[in-house]
């Protein structure tokens, strides 16, 4: 193995000792089929985050509706109502607030929310580090698995130790970290290996040491 190499696993090995200073696990479940086994992942429902594009109906009211970006700061400004919190909300609960702002202005307001375009907060990305071929946040979408994970990644590189990678989760306010076998998941098709990923989740693939 070349200098560069090396270097390159020490800082792998690095970051998963900051990041899984924690409880660890040996297993996870299996991915369940659908419906979800797994209260978490079923009652799963989408936060609107920075970066979406939302449409803000208001019946029989068309000046006051329209399209709107999430700004960084999480909140968008209308019309009547400037900088209006909507980060971590669900569009229904968006609706609700939003109806309750206007009710100052428009008498018995009734609001739509429906979000065009998806980032979502950084809470609910799950991020991909270490040796996969395009590490990166990829937002969550309801039942998502590690093997959905891992072809919206690109898969593993060939250095990559994919049955020595990390799952780190929070768990009731607590970090917990899971072994994963993702070579044999994706190298030898054992579908046993394969896990519901939740939002926030983190996976730590290391570098093999040839």
């Amino acid at each position: 193995m070349n200098r560069f190499c090396s270097l390159r696993n020490a800082t792998v090995c690095i970051i998963i000792t900051l990041i899984t200073g924690c409880n660890s696990s040996s297993s996870l479940p299996e991915a369940t089929t659908r419906p979800s086994l797994t209260t978490d992942v079923n009652d799963y429902q989408y936060l609107i985050g920075p970066g979406d594009s939302l449409t803000i109906f208001v019946w029989r009211n068309p000046e006051v509706s329209g399209q709107f970006i999430v700004r960084p700061d999480g909140k968008v400004t209308t019309s009547l109502v400037e900088d209006i919190d909507v980060a971590g909300r669900t569009p229904t609960m968006l609706a609700r607030e939003i109806e309750e702002q206007l009710s100052v202005y428009i008498n018995n307001p009734r609001v739509t929310v429906s979000v065009n375009s998806f980032s979502g907060p950084l809470s609910e990305q799950v991020r991909v580090i270490g040796e996969a071929t395009n590490p990166s946040a990829v937002n969550y979408t309801e039942h998502m698995t590690l093997l959905d994970l891992m072809i919206a990644v690109g898969g593993l590189t060939e250095f990559a130790d994919g049955n020595s990678a990390k799952l780190v989760r929070v768990e009731n306010n607590n970090k917990t970290t899971y072994s994963l076998n993702i070579d044999d998941l994706i190298r030898d098709g054992d579908i046993t290996k394969n896990i519901d990923i939740l939002p926030g989740d983190v996976i730590i693939i290391p570098e093999a040491w040839f």
